[in-house]
């Protein structure tokens, strides 16, 4: 073999073993059992499903969501950009909530497209997106402020003289007959004070610096189970502004073994507004306070200067917290998002879509092998091995670079298997019509392949400048059209061009050919 042979040679065995050592995860983690995955270290799965080929949410099944952006109480300067904040916060969160591949992409001015592969906790999802996160930290009224704050709302329903009036919020709290500081009622009870409540605005019958807020969940007190009502100080003394979100951590409660929250440190400028509150305000409670729930309501018993502050409560568990410490870090919304549509693929579907996909392949590719080989004999199988190599190539790059497989993926793998074939049937015809023309071999396979490589070369330049437009101006599923396509094209200009001609140089260099099997 001559020099540029052998380099030809190491260069198809360097790049397939490569693409052998990028492929070889993919192979481990989708040939395991659910059992043997299980039986995996989480850390070890969780670094093989990564190094391993993404399968988008057509082919795993997932989540599907249309959010839209209310900008209804921004001002124009905030609105311009609330949807691209919005966007990044979303990927913030979802990168750590630990979704392997998702696509968030804007649609129109105000609206939001999230697909989620593979999710499974869908509640969790919708409730960790959508939380708006906006962290207050206000102070409950004394106890004198808050039983008269009840006082005015039992006159305001008795004015009304309704039969929501025959229960009383003085009555129904269970520690009635002592001073009030702060609004408990039984889980029974806090139901007909929420219905009681419901639809009624509040403002006009409280000062305009109070508040009523429901605490998060259920409590215990003195072995009654029930639920909180806060007055509170309508005025916040710090907002989320204050707390160096990066540092939102889950922990537990120093001062309740066992009960899970979220610890925080202030900012520089947050750390001198916190002393200063908790300074001002021994004795009192201050109020923890997100997207409008209490979370927690600490009394203070000493100016803090450190800037630790944490959430804790009752209804606080281990996941809970965890995604409360996300939304933290991730920042707060500029805006509420309302979910317009969603869609959940189950992975039953995934499953055919592949298994469907699989089937129309192999008929597809035994029809292309068989044609080949009866066709062009042993020249056919030579191409059959480079369709092959190209697809296992292309293979490889998606699980080297990480992106995702999708049913529009394999349409353009499916389309660069058609273009494999198309430029070895434009290759041997042109070394036939040489032969033809009373060439030798070796001639005619020189000049067949030099005279269709032009062809080949526009042919394939024009499709990847076509799919480079589709993925740099394209959506989601259109990108991963592209990108298998681009990818495709160049692997096969690697086996039509290097691979197929080495091995036609390989065997004429054995010796003088009487007859060529094309």
């Amino acid at each position: 073999m001559s020099r540029s042979d052998l380099l030809k040679l190491a260069g198809v065995v360097l790049v397939t073993i490569l693409a052998a050592w990028y492929l070889y995860p993919s192979y481990t983690y989708y040939s395991m059992t659910p059992a043997q995955r299980e039986a995996l270290q989480p850390a070890k799965l969780a670094e093989l499903r990564k190094q391993a080929i993404h399968l988008g949410l057509d082919l795993q099944g997932g989540l599907q969501l249309l959010l839209e952006v209310d900008k209804a109480r921004l001002s124009s300067a905030e609105a311009k950009d609330a949807t691209e904040r919005a966007m990044e916060i979303i990927r913030n969160r979802v990168d750590q909530f630990g979704v392997a591949e998702p696509l968030i992409q804007r649609e129109g001015e105000d609206r939001i497209a999230v697909q989620l592969p593979g999710l499974t906790d869908r509640g969790r999802a919708i409730e960790l997106i959508g939380k708006t996160a906006l962290l207050e930290f206000k102070l409950v009224r004394t106890p004198e402020e808050t039983r008269a704050a009840f006082e005015r709302i039992d006159a305001y329903f008795a004015a009304r003289n309704t039969d929501a009036t025959a229960d009383s919020l003085l009555r129904l709290h269970p520690f009635t007959g002592r001073m009030l500081d702060q609004g408990f009622f039984r889980s029974e009870d806090a139901q007909i004070v929420a219905k009681m409540m419901e639809g009624t605005s509040l403002d006009s019958i409280l000062p305009s610096d109070t508040q009523v807020l429901w605490g998060n969940g259920e409590e215990d007190m003195q072995g009654i189970t029930g639920r909180v009502m806060y007055v509170l100080k309508r005025e916040a003394e710090m907002t989320g502004g204050s707390v160096a979100s990066a540092d939102a951590q889950v922990g537990l409660d120093q001062t309740n073994p066992g009960a899970w929250g979220v610890t925080m440190k202030m900012t520089p400028k947050g750390r001198a507004d916190f002393a200063r509150v908790t300074g001002a305000n021994v004795g009192r409670q201050l109020a923890i306070i997100l997207d409008g729930v209490v979370q927690s309501a600490p009394s203070i018993r000493d100016r803090i200067p450190s800037g630790d502050a944490s959430i804790t409560g009752g209804s606080f568990d281990i996941g809970t917290s965890k995604d409360l410490a996300i939304v933290l870090r991730a920042g707060a919304l500029p805006a509420p998002v309302k979910i317009l549509e969603e869609r959940t693929v189950g992975p039953s579907l995934g499953g055919d879509s592949i298994q469907q996909g699989v089937t129309a392949g192999l008929i597809g590719t035994a029809m292309i092998i068989g044609f080949m080989v009866v066709y062009y004999q042993l020249s056919g199988v030579i191409a059959v091995i480079a369709m092959i190599l190209n697809t296992f190539y292309i293979l490889a790059i998606l699980g080297y670079s990480g992106a995702t497989l999708t049913l529009p993926g394999i349409a353009g793998l499916v389309l660069t298997v058609g273009m494999a074939v198309d430029t070895n049937v434009l290759i041997f015809e042109r070394i036939r019509e040489e032969l033809r023309n009373g060439r030798s071999i070796r001639q005619a396979v020189d000049l067949g392949y030099n005279r269709a490589f032009r062809t080949v070369f526009d042919a394939h330049s024009t499709q990847i400048i076509s799919a480079l437009f589709l993925f740099q101006f394209g959506t989601g599923p259109i990108k991963g059209f592209a990108f298998t396509l681009i990818w495709g094209l160049l692997a096969n200009l690697f086996t039509a061009v290097v691979f197929t001609r080495m091995i036609y140089d390989f065997w004429l260099s054995r010796g003088k050919a009487d007859r060529l099997s094309i």
